[in-house]
């Protein structure tokens, strides 16, 4: 699995936890939903997401790139 994939699904379950969270625990945990649409908004310009450097350096995930060169 590449690391681009990994975070697709690292922040799809974030979102699901952060609505249980707030459906469930309390309400102000939608603000951690917001957080999470912000920061990939932001990716989607920047290119740059700090889950994606811990996915690559503590996971060992490697990006599209590296896996179509090997």
């Amino acid at each position: 699995m590449s690391a681009e994939r990994a975070l697709t699904a690292f922040a799809g379950f974030m979102v699901l936890l952060s609505v249980a969270l707030t459906v469930w625990v309390h309400p102000n945990f939608v603000w951690f939903t917001v957080f999470i649409g912000a920061n990939l908004f932001q990716q989607s310009f920047t290119g740059f997401c700090p889950a994606t450097i811990i996915l690559k350096k503590v996971f060992g995930f490697k990006s599209e790139k590296e896996l179509a060169n090997m």
